[in-house]
This record gives structure tokens, sequence and C-alpha cells, in this order.
């Protein structure tokens, strides 16, 4: 499959599903709370990989970086009742986070929302939307076109990537009366 056929097109404009599925991904409060309450407290962060790469074409875009900058990387998994509910991957660039200390790598099992949502420093920029391309997933969760959602935090010149993906098991326990996208 070509190389372009695998990239998101992230878009600003209200994505055409569901309204329940539109109130999970435009929510503009923290990701980490809004599961944390879903589970009843069963919630946790589960690291796959962190460390310095090469960053993803839209993702140098995003954080106006030239392409194929090297960023802090950072994909986890956010875990309800032990089920894969999110994987998420946040990236900012080196020279950025040289200057802040952020300490992002030092995070371990500790959520990276609740870190940006307590520090008042940080501005949101606004949610992107895009289905997400199945080789970008962990090979666990591999499903084609899953509904994600991504938004830049900005504090003093540091800018950190975070993208969201809504796994089938998170639909499930939210929408349980209804059918998964």
């Amino acid at each position: 499959m070509p190389h372009e056929l695998l990239v998101p097109i992230w878009a600003h404009a209200t994505p055409h599903t569901t309204a329940p599925i539109l109130d999970w991904l435009l929510d503009e409060g923290s990701l980490t709370r809004r599961l944390t309450h879903l589970a009843d407290g069963h919630f946790q962060v589960t690291p796959l990989l962190e460390g310095w790469q090469p960053l993803r074409d839209d993702e140098c875009a995003a954080l106006r970086l030239p392409r194929g900058s090297i960023g802090w990387v950072r994909e986890v998994y956010l875990l309800g009742h032990d089920q894969p509910w999110v994987f998420a991957r946040s990236v900012a660039g080196q020279a950025a986070l040289a200057e802040h200390d952020l300490g992002l790598e030092v995070l371990g099992q500790r959520s990276l929302g609740e870190l940006l949502f307590s520090d008042p420093a940080f501005t949101r920029q606004p949610i992107e939307t895009c289905r997400y391309p199945a080789a970008w997933l962990p090979a666990a969760q591999s499903s084609e076109a899953l509904w994600a959602r991504r938004s830049r935090f900005d504090r003093d010149g540091l800018g950190v990537l975070v993208a969201e993906i809504f796994l089938p098991a998170l639909w499930l326990a939210a929408l349980p009366c209804q059918e998964t996208p």
C-alpha cells in the first residue's frame, strides 16, 4: 500500500458520525478524568513505547517542526477495567523539550493528560479528528478506520501533540445500548 494512503487526514470540521461519538471526540475536558469516571475508578495507564524517534510528517506539521525532526514519543494504552479503551500517542520536539523541564521521560504509569490539565500554563489548541490508519496501531488493536482525535497543548514555546484513538472496547463500555462504530 502506498505510504500516502496510510497518512490520516486530520480535520477541524465536525466529523459525520452519531451524537454520542461526537460527544467523546469533541469533549475538551480531560479524557483521563472521563475514562476514570466511566471505569468507576478502575483506570490505569500502560506504557507501550517511550523514547526519542523521528516524528511522523503530520506530527512535524502540527508542531511546526521541519520534516524528519526528532522528538519524544510516548505510546500508551488507557485502560478501563483492564481493557484497552484508548491508544494514545503523544509527541514533543527535542529542541523544545530541552528548553523545558516537563519530565515526559519519567511519567511511567502516570497520565500525561493529568499533567497537562493540571498545569494552567498549557493552552489547548482546537481538536482535530480523523479515521486512524490500522498500520499505526499496535498489532493487538489493529482495526481500520477507528475514530481518533488530537490536539496540541502549548506552553511558553513548548508544544505537546496528543493523539487519542478510541478502541472498540471503549464503545462497548460507553455506548452499551448502541451499535458500535
